[in-house]
Formats: C-alpha cells, sequence, structure tokens
C-alpha cells in the first residue's frame, strides 16, 4: 500500500495529520518560503507530541539550493540537534553552481546522518539532469527522493516520476507537489508507492481585534490574519482513497 507523507508548518498540524492516517510528516517552518528548519522549540515538542515518524526540514532560507559555507556550516549544526533528538530522519538538498549534485557537501551529510533516513527534497526538481541526479543520490546512500518531476506540479511531471520509479530500488520516488485526493489515483495507477501532500489550507486567524492596513511582511499585500494549516478531512480522504485502491 502507498505510503502518504504530510508536510506539516505546525506541532498541531502533525498531531492532526497523524489522527486522521498520515503515515508520515515532513516537519517544517515558513510555509510561504516553501519550508524552512524548524526551531528547536517546534522540533522538541513535536518529538514529545507524535507518534508516528516525523522528518524536519534542513533548509536555513528560501530560494536556491547552492549555500554559503556559513550557512552549511548552520545546516551541519542543525542535523546534530535533530539526530540528538531522536528522529528517524530528515529532509535534505544541496545543488552546486552547475544545478548538480554538492557532492563533498552531501558526503558530509551523509556522515553527519548517520543512522537516519535522508530524504532529497525538491532540489531534485532544479537540478540539471534528473537521471544522472538519481544515479548520484543513489550511491550516496539517500533513501528516498521528493520530487515533482522537474514540474510545476507532480501531475504534469508524472512521465520524469514514472521513469524514475521504474528505476528505483533501494532510493525511493516520492511524488510531491499538488498532490490532493481529486489526483490521487493518477499516481497510483502509475505505481507511485510514497505520496507527499500538505493537505492544507489557509485558515482565518483567531484575533478579533485587527489592525488592518498594516503588514508584518516585506510583502505589503500579505494577510496578516491568516495561517496555513493541515486539513484534517483532507488526510482522512486520502487514506481512505490509498486503502481502497486495488492495483
Amino acid at each position: 500500500m502507498a505510503l502518504l507523507e504530510i508536510c506539516c508548518y505546525s506541532v498541531e498540524c502533525a498531531v492532526t495529520a497523524q489522527q486522521q492516517g498520515a503515515d508520515r510528516i515532513e516537519l517544517c517552518a515558513a510555509p510561504k518560503e516553501g519550508g524552512l528548519t524548524p526551531s528547536y522549540g517546534v522540533l522538541k515538542t513535536a518529538r514529545q507530541a507524535v507518534a508516528i515518524p516525523v522528518h524536519p526540514i534542513i533548509r536555513p532560507r528560501g530560494g536556491d539550493f547552492c549555500y554559503t559555507p556559513g550557512e552549511f556550516g548552520a545546516m551541519l549544526e542543525d542535523i546534530a540537534i535533530v539526530r540528538d533528538l531522536g528522529f528517524p530522519g530528515l529532509v535534505i538538498g544541496l545543488l552546486d553552481e552547475d544545478g548538480n549534485v554538492d557532492l563533498p557537501r552531501m558526503r558530509q551529510v551523509m556522515q553527519a546522518a548517520k543512522g537516519m533516513a535522508v530524504t532529497f527534497h525538491r532540489a531534485f526538481d532544479m537540478c540539471n539532469d534528473p537521471h544522472q541526479t538519481f544515479d548520484t543520490l543513489d550511491k550516496l546512500g539517500v533513501a528516498r527522493i521528493l520530487t515533482s518531476g522537474q514540474q510545476s506540479s507532480a501531475k504534469k511531471g508524472l512521465q520524469l516520476i514514472t521513469e524514475l520509479n521504474a528505476h528505483s530500488g533501494v532510493l525511493k520516488v516520492m511524488a510531491g507537489a499538488g498532490v490532493r485526493a481529486s489526483n490521487l489515483e493518477l499516481f497510483l495507477n502509475a505505481g507511485v508507492e510514497e505520496l507527499h501532500s500538505s493537505a492544507g489550507k489557509w485558515m482565518p486567524s483567531p484575533m478579533r481585534y485587527r489592525n488592518t492596513g498594516l503588514s508584518m511582511s516585506t510583502d505589503a499585500e500579505a494577510d496578516e490574519y491568516s495561517r496555513y494549516g493541515v486539513d484534517g478531512e483532507s488526510v482522512a480522504v486520502m487514506k481512505s482513497i490509498i486503502e481502497g485502491h486495488h492495483v
């Protein structure tokens, strides 16, 4: 049966996802940045509150995946924290200036993450040669790649996902980006064994007092009074579709 990973941006969301049948959590901060490393407090709280496997993302900033020495040093420190807290896996990705896997650094990551399952995230979708990158990550001992098939959504990238999936042995292929209940059957019929979804929606803040017309964001149009969270019902529906699917 296919595995369902839910991307969560808070401990509350991770608990909701677990209750509704998620098999694994990718834990992040900063949904508008596409996911950054959660704080130590969030990591520690999640470790205590969630029983299913939780894989925190190790990503110090938004943007590309070519990091400065200072950023990479911080990433190694974060890996040590995540490992010491007892998480079973982590999510990370590093590229060099030419869009190849940053091999020297990824070797250090694999060493630092010893004993943990390493997912190479959608930095894969920004690499210049997906097939070569797949082989490189396989040799490194990476557990899985999260990919949209180098397209804006996994549905659009299904052909590449299917091609990579045909070669996967130890290295698993997890489809993510726009995966939801309405298109889940597409991926299940294609034989994709791991699916990644945020199953989320923007929800209104509970605040009654609101100072509108003022934003704390660099984006002046940003709504301070909405927050992104897991929609438990969406998780439950996806889980039931997976359970009811017969190959």
